[in-house]
């Protein structure tokens, strides 16, 4: 009775961990609009939506299968581009067909043109396989500015997305429809892509990643695991297009363009490539610094730089990987031994950053603003002149006092951090 007690103990169970976190997701989804009501907070969660599904497209590229690609905006933007016509041609035709299916079309588009260019692409890999990628989105990219039907030239497509079958009423005029609508597409999306992690053929992708000699070794063709996962990531960014082009009704060459190839690239990185919550974390917090830090600042661009930057060389696990690497103390309780560090660093890492932020907001005020709006300035509502010596010198006082702090408090944060690996040790 004991053993047959132990036994079924030992047997695999329901994760339930993993259906509370699907569920708690539902329910964010659900209840966001509700928390944050206001029209620009329900319009940056729906472009959060579609960047969720674009980042982690691209992550079944770049993160599971190794593949790092200059293109991926291709896809999208020819999703959208196909989306929107879709919406004109069955508005004009009055055809019964309803909108919340009309990303479809966008995934349809991007995968048919996969299965085009990854075919070609797939063939090689690592360095080849990126510039390959690279020259075609900069061909797609020069042809949206020459095939005028098709994109619309420089000021793309319109569409009127209340002119399709309503059905329930549902008009989808109002932003928090879109939102919603964007919601389920993206939380079917995340289910869909989380579960190709976890066949056969997405364990594959990670092994042709590590080691492609060792898979070929075992029988498995690395061009045709690349091919099928560089189809599916075209079919989801394509989606995402889709979705795109119904939330902002107009689709024009920048959605195929490589600023918009460099953005998803950004998101996967900073949220963490290779971990399925890295690009999710990334785009939410991508698309709230596009939102929100263009509006406070001009030289916002420059800000994005840096975190990517910064990310590579100190966190190349991104945020995702950040989280993760606490796990383990969390679980054990010992993760107390490090705050009391963290607490302490972040002073001069305030400092710091604060320093940097007011030289880069005076040369750039000096630099582009002062010939139409003079030298005065504001920084955290202290108004002076960008063109006199303070504001340059408090800026490097800043700058060298958080960097000469941060030195002399880094043993606490080893020693802390020393100390509750120790003790996660032993808990093990």
């Amino acid at each position: 009775m004991t053993s047959q007690s132990s036994s079924a103990i030992k047997q695999p169970g329901v994760n339930y961990v993993g259906y509370a976190i699907w569920g708690l997701t539902a329910i964010a989804f659900l209840l966001a609009p509700k928390v944050f009501s206001s029209g620009a907070a329900i319009t940056t969660m729906s472009m959060m939506g579609i960047m969720i599904i674009f980042s982690l497209s691209y992550n079944m590229l770049l993160g599971q299968t190794g593949m790092l690609s200059f293109g991926h905006a291709v896809y999208y933007g020819l999703g959208g581009f196909l989306t929107v016509h879709a919406m004109n041609t069955f508005a004009a035709a009055k055809l019964a067909i309803p909108l919340p299916l009309l990303p479809l079309a966008g995934g349809v588009t991007g995968l048919i043109f996969g299965i085009i260019f990854g075919a070609v692409s797939t063939r090689r890999a690592g360095t080849a396989f990126a510039m390959i990628s690279l020259g075609l989105g900069e061909l797609i990219a020069s042809m949206s500015l020459i095939l005028r039907g098709f994109f619309g030239g420089e000021e793309g497509v319109t569409a009127n997305r209340t002119k399709l079958l309503r059905l329930f009423d549902i008009s989808y005029g109002p932003q928090i429809q879109v939102y919603y609508l964007i919601a389920v597409w993206c939380f079917l999306c995340m289910v869909l892509m989380f579960a190709w992690t976890r066949t056969p053929l997405g364990r594959m992708c990670n092994a042709v990643r590590e080691n492609p000699e060792r898979a070929e070794f075992v029988g498995y063709s690395t061009q045709m695991v690349r091919f099928i996962t560089f189809c599916a990531a075209g079919f989801f960014a394509g989606i995402a297009g889709g979705l795109a082009a119904i939330n902002f009704e107009l689709m024009n060459a920048i959605n195929v363009s490589g600023a918009q190839s460099g953005v998803v690239l950004l998101m996967t990185f900073i949220g963490g490539v290779g971990h399925f919550a890295g690009p999710i974390l990334g785009a939410v917090l991508v698309t709230l610094l596009q939102t929100f830090l263009s509006d406070l600042t001009g030289a916002w661009m420059l800000y994005f730089g840096l975190i990517f930057v910064s990310m590579v060389v100190f966190a190349p696990g991104g945020i995702a990987g950040l989280i993760l690497m606490h796990e383990p103390l969390i679980r054990r309780g010992s993760i107390g031994h490090v705050l009391p560090a963290y607490g302490a660093i972040l002073v001069p890492a305030l400092l710091g950053l604060c320093g940097l932020s007011l030289l880069i907001e005076v040369a750039h005020h000096q630099l582009v603003k002062t010939a139409t709006e003079g030298p005065a300035m504001k920084f955290f509502g202290v108004a002076f002149a960008s063109n006199t010596a303070p504001p340059w010198i408090a800026a490097l006082a800043l700058i060298v006092f958080g960097l000469w702090l941060g030195r002399r408090l880094a043993p606490m944060v080893i020693r802390g951090w020393a100390a509750a690996t120790a003790t996660t040790g032993k808990g093990a």
